[in-house]
């Protein structure tokens, strides 16, 4: 009997891929296969994100296309999961009548049992309830076939309540999973022949302060660093105020830590800091780089910023161009404000014009942009050390891999250096990517 076919579709965060792909491994148990083609597919799932606005019109704008779909198929099943779901619940209906499923972030571990429940007797179903414990947590995220670098969720939920965020009322309070747990999914990961995990959390930096046994972040990152065949490591995202100087000290001691951080600053002003309910002041922030680069010179910082965040004043804005000139990150995701309903942000006096949201954010981002095309130029000439990961999307006879600084490369090669940490020469340098020679591999 032929395989029913899942096609799902993921926004956002690689939080949301990592679920999407715990989705696929569910599903496999009930009889679906996966596939890249909604047309061909019985049920369509959307993960969803709303941090931003943006985010949520083009998920209602990709529901559009697929009920097309369910007009020349009928029996077709379309569900969406996720944060906007969690948000909307019922609601959502309203606005995509022809969508069957509605779930939250903490009932994917449900997902079998709801589509069996739709196929039986269709209709609708809505589950956005909160559980006393993230269930799919424990479910391993399959990596795709051939990948050498994947990743792996170490807790979800988060504490902090910062002022814009909504990802505590979506997914929840912070939930760790336990250490020995975590390292029997990144020893089977080994053993299917990855190289290189990257460990996901809202907040990383406070792992284990749910658990028992009283494990933290430097325990297991050093814990996994032991793991025969893991040779690089990685995590995201982490927030500076949980930044410790035994974490930091890592990154100058652990040799399988990739010289890579990604510390969210959002932005270069105290009082704006203060009113987004971040926990550190400037000062803090820039020791914390001070420490990273005593640890770990040369070490790639990468942050986030949000522009145009209430009452943010000219001088303000200035303040974060001035945080970027000082501290120079290799590279920055960027954004304007999004008000989200339920956040404390959410109707804060002193607005900013949508004008002066897209100017300042054209401003910090051509700024950024010069830093980024310094910084990749300082690499001409020199020797990087990276793991090749697949075929280059520039040209086909190129394969592409990452430097442990998280830049990419692309350099002639064949398929057969896939798996393996080979050394490139760096021959040139643009704004999102390095050009490399092949040098002898050095090891599997």
């Amino acid at each position: 009997m032929e395989k029913k076919k899942v096609y799902i579709q993921t926004f956002g965060c690689q939080m949301n891929v990592q679920d999407a792909e715990k989705m696929a491994a569910l599903l496999g148990t009930s009889g679906y296969g996966t596939t890249d083609d909604p047309e061909q597919a019985d049920l369509i799932l959307l993960n969803s994100c709303s941090i931003r606005e943006k985010a949520a019109q083009k998920i209602y704008s990709q529901l559009g296309r697929f009920r097309v779909l369910k007009e020349k198929k009928p029996d077709l099943l379309i569900g969406v999961g996720g944060c906007l779901a969690q948000q909307c619940g019922e609601r959502l209906f309203r606005r995509a009548p022809y969508v069957n499923l509605v779930f939250g972030t903490h009932q994917i571990h449900r997902l079998p049992e709801m589509v069996g429940d739709l196929e039986q007797s269709g209709g609708r179903i809505v589950e956005t309830g909160f559980c006393d414990r993230v269930r799919s947590l424990d479910i391993p995220a399959q990596p795709t076939t051939g990948a050498v670098s994947t990743y792996v969720t170490i807790m979800q939920g988060c504490n902090n309540f910062c002022a814009y965020c909504v990802v505590p009322h979506l997914r929840g309070r912070e939930e760790s999973r336990p250490m020995a747990e975590i390292l029997r999914e990144v020893e089977a990961l080994a053993g299917q022949g990855i190289r290189e995990v990257t460990l996901l959390g809202q907040n990383v930096n406070s792992y284990g302060r749910t658990l028992p046994a009283g494990n933290d972040f430097t325990e297991l990152i050093r814990a996994i660093g032991e793991v025969p065949g893991i040779e690089r490591i990685r995590f995201t995202t982490s927030h500076p105020k949980d930044l410790s100087p035994r974490l930091i000290a890592c990154f100058g001691g652990l040799d399988s830590l990739c010289e890579h951080i990604h510390l969210p600053v959002q932005s270069g002003s105290d009082r704006v800091l203060r009113r987004m309910n971040r926990g550190y002041t400037v000062e803090a922030y820039l020791g914390k780089m001070a420490s990273l680069r005593r640890s770990c010179p040369g070490i790639a910082i990468t942050s986030d910023v949000i522009v145009g965040f209430p009452g943010e004043s000219e001088e303000d804005f200035q303040q974060t161009l001035g945080l970027m000139r000082e501290i120079r990150f290799d590279n920055l995701f960027s954004f304007q404000y999004s008000e989200r309903k339920g956040t404390a942000a959410a109707g804060m006096d002193n607005p900013v014009s949508d004008e002066v949201k897209r100017e300042r954010l054209r401003t910090l981002q051509a700024l950024q942009e010069e830093h980024t095309l310094q910084k990749n130029r300082a690499c001409v000439g020199k020797r990087e050390e990276i793991l090749v990961e697949g075929m280059s999307r520039d040209r086909l006879e190129d394969m592409m891999g990452r430097t442990r600084g998280n830049r990419i490369v692309n350099f002639p090669g064949t398929t057969d250096l896939i798996g393996k940490i080979i050394s490139v020469r760096i021959v040139d340098a643009f704004l999102h990517s390095l050009r490399g020679e092949t040098e002898k591999p050095r090891r599997r």
